[in-house]
């Protein structure tokens, strides 16, 4: 933290993209810099020339490091990890552009690991660009979670309506079934039980679990795993003290709107939880990777390279993402206060100021 304020570090995702647009729009208000330091990792150059495409933002106070530890608190901070010859192809994957975001999120994570930043939010990427390029991970989730030495994380979606996580994620569809394993489930549940209680302050949480076949499975004759395998790690989930139900069918699930009766929802693959999450919360949704040391949230959408440089981008989600990772910290940071048995800073500023006769809004 820098006077007061936390460090958020912001990742370029690919320059070709739309990750430079919702970058700037979210920063747009220079208000913004009252609530925390930005820093992005990227190039002062790309930065320039998009927001040059984005007429409604006419100017922007900026401030080129080389690292996060020279950041200036009422500026935008970029870090400059990007070669002097890069230059932006709006629309255009190419090796240029997957390199600078890998360049990008390594001096992040780097950063991350000295505590020169606070949180990481990432600009979206390319997988496969970057994965011809030599990354070897399927995105950012299992790179960070590498890097930290995690024994295991969670894809967790969230918005002002729905919290959403998946047993599978960036796998293809036809190894979902072998994958899905009792322990793995139950590995899933624990980290959504800890997550709900640490960075969202749920008392007791109350957590769905949908079935991979349809119907659940329609006892037995569509399929097994919701008998064999989920029903089970359900069982033992609830024998851990951990509230647990289902399996549900995720037809009705979400038609009937019943995720809002539950303060959380695994699903058992990627498109099966990321698809009605998104139709329901797209401008706000959040990619949160729960089970990790410290806090790292990404806007809910890709590159949209079909949008790139043409002002078209919606920066909701990347706003909600900054936003998201401030508030998770402090959550953390209360926890821990807590489970410490002291009182949280907020609690004894507002006894402090009690004492004074003057009571605080916390």
């Amino acid at each position: 933290m820098q006077n007061g304020k936390i460090i958020v570090g912001i990742t370029q995702g690919d320059s070709n993209g739309i990750g430079y647009e919702v970058i700037i729009k979210a920063l747009a208000d220079p208000r913004i810099l009252e609530q925390f330091t930005p820093v992005i990792y990227g190039s002062s150059k790309l930065f320039s020339f998009y927001r040059k495409t984005i007429p409604e933002v006419e100017q922007m106070d900026t401030n080129a490091i080389a690292s996060a530890s020279e950041a200036h608190a009422k500026r935008i901070n970029i870090v400059n990890c990007l070669p002097e010859s890069a230059y932006a192809e709006p629309g255009q994957a190419t090796a240029e552009s997957a390199s600078g975001a890998i360049a990008s999120l390594e001096k992040a994570v780097a950063e991350l690991k000295q505590g020169l930043i606070d949180v990481l939010v990432t600009g979206p990427i390319n997988k496969k660009a970057m994965s011809l390029e030599g990354f070897g991970f399927p995105g950012h989730t299992e790179y960070i979670q590498n890097a930290f030495g995690a024994p295991d994380s969670l894809m967790f979606m969230v918005s002002h309506r729905l919290r959403l996580a998946v047993v599978t994620g960036h796998i293809p569809l036809k190894d979902v079934a072998k994958q899905i394993t009792e322990e793995r489930i139950l590995s899933k549940l624990r980290l959504i039980n800890d997550s709900l209680k640490r960075d969202f302050v749920v008392d007791q949480p109350r957590i769905a679990v949908l079935s991979l076949n349809p119907h659940s499975g329609d006892g037995g004759l569509l399929g097994t795993e919701e008998q064999d395998i989920i029903i089970p790690a359900i069982k033992k989930a609830t024998d851990e003290g951990i509230l647990a139900f289902g399996p549900f069918s995720p037809d009705g699930f979400f038609g009937l709107n019943h995720f809002e009766d539950f303060d959380a929802t695994l699903a058992m693959y990627h498109d099966q939880g990321l698809a009605p999450f998104k139709a329901l919360s797209f401008e706000d949704g959040v990619n949160f990777t729960a089970g990790l040391p410290m806090v790292r949230t990404s806007p809910d959408h890709g590159t949209a390279f079909e949008m790139a440089g043409r002002d078209e981008a919606d920066p909701r989600s990347m706003r909600a993402a900054i936003f998201t990772a401030i508030d998770i910290f402090r959550n953390r940071m209360q926890w821990e206060e807590l489970q410490e048995g002291k009182m949280p800073e907020r609690f004894l500023n507002r006894e402090k100021k009690k004492d004074n006769g003057k009571p605080q809004i916390a």
